[in-house]
Parts: C-alpha cells; sequence; structure tokens
C-alpha cells in the first residue's frame, strides 16, 4: 500500500490506541513486523503543547520512519496548526481522528462525534490537507449510531478533500467496542474510492486478517486490542499473508526477551516512576490469556522500582521455563 511517498509493508498497520501506543510500543511493534504505527491521539490545543504528556507524545527521536502522528480537534485553524507543529516535530504523516468513541472526547464534539456535522468534517479535512506538505489521513467509524451511518458520505468527502488514505472502524460510535465488525459497510466505501482504504475491527489473528482483506477488498488492515500484550501479532499476520503458513506462537524465552525489552524502553522513556507504573497494564496484558495471570500480575504489581518490576518479571518467567522444561523431561 501506498500512502504519499511511502510504501507500507506488510499492510498490516498499529491502530492508534490513547494511552496505549506510545513511543516505546510503537517501535516494539514495528520491529516485531507492523507496516506502519499510528501515534496515540495528540491534542490540537496549543496550550497543552508544552505539557510534560504533550512533550512525551510529540518525540519521535529514533523513531523508523514513516512516522505517523494523530490529532484530535474540532476547529479546522487550530488542527491546522496542530498538524504544522507535528510536521515540524518529526512527523511524515498526519491522521486526524474522528474514530474515537471515548465520551470525554465525544462530548468535546472531537473523535467519532465530528461525523454529526460533515460541513465540519469537509473544513477541518481541507485545512489540514492545505496546511502541510506532507500525506494527511483518516480515521473513522461506520457513523454515529445505527440511524446514522454515514460513512460513505464522510469518505466521498475525505477524498475530495485530498485525503491521502482513509480507516475505518467497522462499527458505530454508540457500539464502542460490542457486537461485530461491519466489513461489509467497509467494502462498500473501498469500492467507491480510489485512496487506499484501511479496515479495522475484530481483527485478531492472520487468519482473520487474510479473510478481512479478501471480504472487503482493503488495501491494508489495522489491528488495536489485538496488539495489546501480543505485538508478535504483526509477524504472524505479515508471515500468513505471504505465504499461507501459520507461525509457530512464541516460546516463552522470547516472550521473556520481549518484555524484559519493552519494560526497559518504558522505563527509559519515561523515568523510573512514571515507567514502572505505565509498564503495569503491558504487563497484565502480556499475562492476559495465561492461567497465571492473576498471580503474575500481584507479584510485579508490587513492585515500586524499575529495577524491582524488571527481576521480578524475570524471575516469574524464569520459573515458568523451568517448569516448562521439567514437564518436557518428565
Amino acid at each position: 500500500m501506498q500512502i504519499g511517498p511511502y510504501r507500507i509493508e506488510p499492510k498490516v498497520i498499529l491502530a492508534p490506541m490513547a494511552g496505549v501506543t506510545d513511543k516505546p510500543f510503537r517501535q516494539l511493534c514495528k520491529q516485531l513486523g507492523a507496516g506502519l504505527a499510528v501515534s496515540e491521539m495528540t491534542t490540537s490545543d496549543p496550550r497543552f503543547w508544552n505539557t510534560s504528556k504533550s512533550r512525551t507524545r510529540m518525540d519521535h527521536d529514533g523513531e523508523p520512519a514513516p512516522i505517523s502522528v494523530q490529532i484530535a480537534g474540532t476547529v479546522p485553524a487550530i488542527m491546522a496548526d496542530a498538524a504544522r507543529h507535528n510536521v515540524d516535530h518529526g512527523a511524515q504523516l498526519i491522521d486526524i481522528n474522528m474514530g474515537c468513541p471515548a465520551k470525554k472526547v465525544c462530548n468535546a464534539w472531537a473523535g467519532s462525534a465530528l461525523m454529526r456535522d460533515e460541513t465540519l468534517v469537509a473544513g477541518i479535512l481541507s485545512a489540514v490537507v492545505n496546511a502541510v506538505d506532507v500525506p494527511v489521513t483518516l480515521k473513522i467509524r461506520t457513523g454515529w449510531d445505527a440511524e446514522h451511518r454515514n460513512a460513505p458520505m464522510i469518505a466521498r468527502i475525505a477524498e475530495d478533500c485530498g485525503i491521502a488514505a482513509l480507516a475505518v472502524h467497522g462499527r458505530t460510535r454508540d457500539q464502542q467496542y460490542s457486537g461485530t465488525a461491519e466489513y461489509d459497510t467497509i467494502a462498500a466505501i473501498r469500492s467507491m474510492l480510489r485512496i487506499p482504504v484501511i479496515a479495522n475491527g475484530d481483527i485478531d489473528s492472520p487468519r482473520k486478517a487474510a479473510e478481512v482483506l479478501r471480504r472487503t477488498g482493503v488495501d491494508a488492515v489495522m489491528i488495536g486490542r489485538a496488539a495489546q500484550g501480543r505485538p508478535w501479532i504483526f509477524r504472524e499476520v505479515a508471515h500468513f499473508l505471504a505465504t499461507g503458513e501459520l507461525l509457530p506462537a512464541p516460546e516463552l524465552a522470547e516472550i521473556r526477551g520481549i518484555l524484559l525489552g519493552h519494560l526497559h524502553a518504558l522505563h527509559e522513556f519515561y523515568g523510573e516512576v512514571s515507567g514502572v507504573r505505565i509498564a503495569r497494564k503491558h504487563l497484565g496484558w502480556y499475562a492476559k490469556d495465561r492461567p497465571e495471570n492473576s498471580a503474575f500480575r500481584a507479584v510485579v504489581n508490587a513492585a515500586e522500582t524499575a529495577e524491582g518490576q524488571v527481576r521480578l518479571t524475570s524471575d516469574y518467567f524464569d520459573t515458568l521455563i523451568a517448569g516448562e522444561r521439567y514437564a518436557i523431561a518428565a
């Protein structure tokens, strides 16, 4: 898939997720096979650009290209300024958020709430596209609610305004993450447009990724929640799409190495206090499908230092690996 000058290969993308797709996680997912990783949402309000949170979210030093930064807001001129600001700070793609279903975002008429005002949508898209010399992408949902599924209209507006690629989460805003993704709607949008279309929603395995690509005809798939605690899903999908073969699940020793590397990156990026706190949710996600989940979380959540968190995690996995080897030997 081509977005402006950038070839996105493989055609599996990390979805933007607030509080999740920070720089350490984006870099990890790219290392493990994601063709593109979109940043967590950044505010368009310049009053908050110099806060610690915003400076962290706008840090792209050393991040592999292409660097895609998502912005959110409601005022065309302010969104245009935000796009310029982020390009000045390393963004090579600007992604506009019209897909977030969170109440605190929608109550401010940002995110997916914008889909209720097609005139405003056109104003924002045109302002941002005309403000920067990098490709601008857009992420939407299928509509605001079941009675207002206007994603095809928004998609047409996006193409007319110069949007370079469109990602569609196959649910309405009021569905949040419940129900089943509407792949038929995504397929209809793909058939309408000349620009690349990316399918998002319920893609949690290599076979599902291949099925969605076949069923919708889209140019790429986007994975969000299924990558939490399982960043190797990108190489699994990429390998299956290229060969038709399923990779074996990673062994405990590899998972241990991936997780410890992720912890070190979080501690270095955020500093010890914030890094330890932020790492806890990732530790929980890594263990969520294992029978030892509760015990593991109880152990590692007790750590209050980076050294303690790394040591407890390492020891825990060493115990699991030893037990696995004993079971095989027996």
